[in-house]
C-alpha cells in the first residue's frame, strides 16, 4: 500500500467521524434549543405531581351558635402515573385492599382530565387500610395517601335528614356539574342541606406541587397553595328542641311497640315551627340513619341494614311522605263553613250519632246530641263536619284547602318535597274515570279518602290559625358567614299568601282547639299540669295498610303563639296515645318546662335500669 492510499484512507475515516461528530451536535442542539422545554416539561411531569387538597366544608350551626356539624382529619388514596399507566396488577391489588371492584378504579382513571392531577380512588380510609398500603408499599407503585377534611355529623343521627350527607360525585352529577367546575372523585352533597348549599359550603380546593420518586411517593413539597374554607351555615334549627324532640319520638316508638299494642309504630315524624316568622326549630323523621357512615362510601354491609329496613330510614317523612290528615283537616272544614256563612259558631246540629243522608257514623258510634261548632271540634265529631262537608261540596272544601297551602309544596329549602293531595273532582276522573260521590265530600270533610298532607303542610295550616292566616315559606337557614365571620347572606320571613279570617270565626276555631287540650277536650289527659296554655287537634287517621296513624297538631302559648308543632306516628292508633305525648316533651323543652314523666318515661328507665343491672363490670385491679 503506498503513502498516499494510505493518507486517502485517513482522510475519509477523518471526513466520516467529522460528519458524525456534526450529526451529533446538530441533533444534540437540535434537542437542547429547539426542544429542550419540551423534554424538560416532560421530564417534570416524570417527577412533579399537582396534588389537590380538598377544601373543608363550612361548618353548620344551630340558632345560638351550638356546632352541628363541622370536619375531621382523614385520609384518602389516590393514584400517581409517573412514567405511564398504572400496571394492572397494581389496581387489582390495590382494588383487594379497598374493598373495590377493579372496573370501578379503571372507570375513575379513564375519567381523569389532567395527566399532573392525581386520581381519587377512595375517601376516609381506616388506619387498617393505611396500614395493609404501607406494609405493601413495593407492590404499588403510584398509590399515594392524602389527607382529607371529612365531615363530621358530631351528634350521629340527630338531624340526619334535614342535614343530609356528603358522597363522591356520580357520573349524572359529574355530567350536569362540570361545566361549574366539579370533576372526578369530588365529594358532594347528596341531600339535605349539603346538597341544596353545596356551591356555598365546599369552599375552594388548594394544591402542592410535590417532587415524586419512581414509586410514585412523595419525596419533596416544591410548593403549596391553601385550600380555602367554605362559607357556614347558621341554622334556624334550636338543638336544645331537635334533641328533646328526636328522644321523645324514640321512647314513644319504643313504648307503643312493646307495650301499648302497635308493633308496627316504627315511622314518624315531627316539625316545630315559629308560626309568626316560617322557621323551623326542629324536623324528625323515624327510623333514621347516620350519615357519618356515607363518608368514603357506605360499606355493603351498612348499607344492607339501611336497605332492608321496610320504613325506608332514608326518607325524611316531614316532607316527603303524605298521608290522609284525619280530623286535623276539620280546621279547613270549619274555617270554610264559617267564612262562607254555612254555619254560624252558634248554630246546633243533632248529632245521633250518624248522618241523616248517608249513614256515616262517629267513632264507636258515639252521639253527642245538639252540638255546637266549639264542642264539634273540641270533641272530633264527625257527624257535624259530615254535614259541614254536605253544605259546603267538594269544590267549596276543595277552594278553602288550597288557600290554606295544601296541595302545593311548602317551598321548605330542602329537595325533594311532596305536594300531598287536595280531594277534588278532576283527580278522581283523571285516575280513576269515575264522576264525584257525595260520600266522597263527607270523606274529605273529615280529612280521609283522597286528602293527603305532609306533616309540614300540616304545621303550616295551624300555624296560619295561631298567626291569623299569614302563610309563611319554611326555612332552615337564617344566615351565610365567610370564613373570616362576615355575613354572605340572610333569610327571614317570607309570606306567601294570608288567608282573611273574620274576627269571630277565628275565634270560634281557637276556642275549639283549645278546648282539645283540656280536661274535657280529646287530648285533656295528656297536657293536665302543663303551665303553658296550648290548643290543637288531635287526629286518627285510617290506614288501609295496617292500624290507625296518630297525629297531633298544636300551637303555644294559646295566647301569643310563638311555636306550632305538628306530629304523625305511623301506625300509633289514636293521636292522644302516641303524638300528643310527643308533643308535650318538645313544649317542655321549648318553654324551659320541668319534665313530666309518663308510662313511657318510666318504662324506659326500668329498661335502661334492667340493662345496666345485666351488664358485666371489670373487676377492679387489686
Amino acid at each position: 500500500m503506498t503513502t498516499n492510499e494510505s493518507n486517502s484512507r485517513v482522510d475519509i475515516l477523518a471526513f466520516i467521524i467529522i460528519l458524525i461528530f456534526i450529526i451529533l451536535t446538530s441533533r444534540l442542539g437540535f434537542l437542547q434549543i429547539i426542544h429542550g422545554k419540551d423534554f424538560a416539561l416532560q421530564a417534570d411531569k416524570n417527577r412533579i405531581r399537582l396534588m389537590t387538597i380538598t377544601a373543608p366544608r363550612g361548618a353548620f350551626y344551630d340558632r345560638n351558635g351550638v356546632l352541628l356539624v363541622t370536619n375531621r382529619p382523614g385520609f384518602s388514596v389516590a393514584l400517581v402515573p409517573i412514567s405511564g399507566p398504572i400496571a394492572d396488577d397494581v389496581l387489582v391489588k390495590l382494588a383487594g385492599i379497598l374493598g373495590m371492584n377493579p372496573d370501578d378504579i379503571r372507570k375513575k382513571i379513564a375519567q381523569q382530565d389532567n395527566p399532573l392531577e392525581p386520581i381519587q380512588i377512595k375517601n376516609d380510609v381506616g388506619p387498617e387500610i393505611i396500614t395493609m398500603i404501607e406494609e405493601r408499599r413495593n407492590e404499588l407503585p403510584g398509590v399515594v395517601l392524602n389527607v382529607q377534611a371529612v365531615r363530621n355529623y358530631i351528634n350521629n343521627e340527630l338531624g340526619a335528614h334535614f342535614f343530609g350527607y356528603v358522597g363522591e360525585i356520580s357520573d349524572a352529577e359529574l355530567e350536569t356539574m362540570k361545566a361549574a367546575g366539579y370533576k372526578a372523585g369530588d365529594l358532594v352533597g347528596k341531600s339535605g342541606l349539603e346538597k341544596v348549599y353545596d356551591k356555598e359550603i365546599r369552599g375552594i380546593n388548594g394544591g402542592s406541587q410535590i417532587e415524586v420518586n419512581v414509586d410514585g411517593k412523595p419525596v419533596q413539597m416544591l410548593g403549596k397553595k391553601e385550600p380555602v374554607l367554605g362559607n357556614s351555615l347558621v341554622l334556624t334549627i334550636d338543638a336544645k328542641i331537635q334533641k328533646a324532640a328526636e328522644k321523645a319520638m324514640d321512647d314513644r316508638l319504643l313504648y307503643l311497640q312493646t307495650q301499648f299494642g302497635n308493633p308496627n309504630a316504627k315511622a314518624a315524624a315531627a316539625v316545630v315551627m315559629n308560626p309568626q316568622t316560617g322557621e323551623i326549630l326542629a324536623m324528625v323523621s323515624r327510623p333514621t340513619f347516620n350519615p357519618n357512615l356515607f363518608n368514603g362510601g357506605i360499606s355493603a354491609k351498612d348499607w344492607k341494614i339501611i336497605n332492608d329496613n321496610p320504613f325506608n330510614p332514608m326518607q325524611n317523612r316531614v316532607i316527603n311522605a303524605a298521608y290522609p290528615p284525619g280530623s286535623a283537616f276539620k280546621i279547613v272544614t270549619g274555617a270554610a263553613a264559617l267564612e262562607m256563612g254555612k254555619v254560624t259558631p252558634e248554630e246546633k246540629i243533632l248529632d245521633t250519632g250518624r248522618h241523616w243522608i248517608i249513614p256515616k257514623t262517629n267513632s264507636h258510634g258515639v252521639a253527642l246530641g245538639w252540638i255546637d261548632f266549639q264542642t264539634a271540634l273540641a270533641k272530633s265529631d264527625n257527624v257535624y263536619f259530615y254535614e259541614m262537608g254536605n253544605r259546603l261540596g267538594i269544590d267549596n272544601l276543595e277552594k278553602y284547602a288550597r288557600a290554606f297551602g295544601l296541595g302545593s309544596p311548602t317551598g321548605v329549602n330542602l329537595p325533594a318535597e311532596d305536594e300531598g293531595l287536595v280531594a277534588n273532582r278532576k283527580y278522581k276522573e283523571k285516575v280513576y274515570g269515575e264522576e264525584w260521590y257525595l260520600s266522597e265530600t263527607f270523606d274529605a270533610a273529615i280529612g280521609q279518602g283522597f286528602q293527603l298532607a305532609t306533616p309540614l303542610q300540616m304545621c303550616s295550616v295551624i300555624s296560619q290559625i295561631a298567626n291569623g292566616g299569614h302563610r309563611y315559606r319554611p326555612y332552615l337557614v337564617s344566615k351565610i358567614v365567610s370564613p373570616e365571620g362576615v355575613t354572605v347572606k340572610t333569610f327571614g320571613p317570607e309570606e306567601l299568601s294570608y288567608l282573611k279570617l273574620a274576627d269571630k270565626n277565628l275565634a270560634a276555631i281557637r276556642s275549639g282547639l283549645r278546648d282539645v287540650a283540656t280536661s274535657d277536650g280529646t287530648a285533656g289527659y295528656v297536657f293536665e299540669g302543663l303551665p303553658i296554655p296550648i290548643a290543637g287537634k288531635t287526629s286518627t287517621a285510617e290506614n288501609p295498610h295496617g292500624d290507625d296513624h296518630g297525629w297531633f297538631v298544636a300551637y303555644a302559648p294559646y295566647d301569643n303563639p310563638t311555636i306550632a308543632v305538628a306530629v304523625v306516628v305511623e301506625q300509633g292508633g289514636y293521636g292522644s296515645d302516641s303524638a300528643a305525648p310527643i308533643i308535650r316533651k318538645i313544649l317542655e323543652a321549648a318553654f324551659n318546662l320541668p319534665p313530666h314523666k309518663d308510662a313511657a318515661d318510666l318504662y324506659v328507665e326500668q329498661e335502661a335500669a334492667k340493662a345496666a343491672a345485666n351488664t358485666v363490670q371489670p373487676k377492679q385491679a387489686q
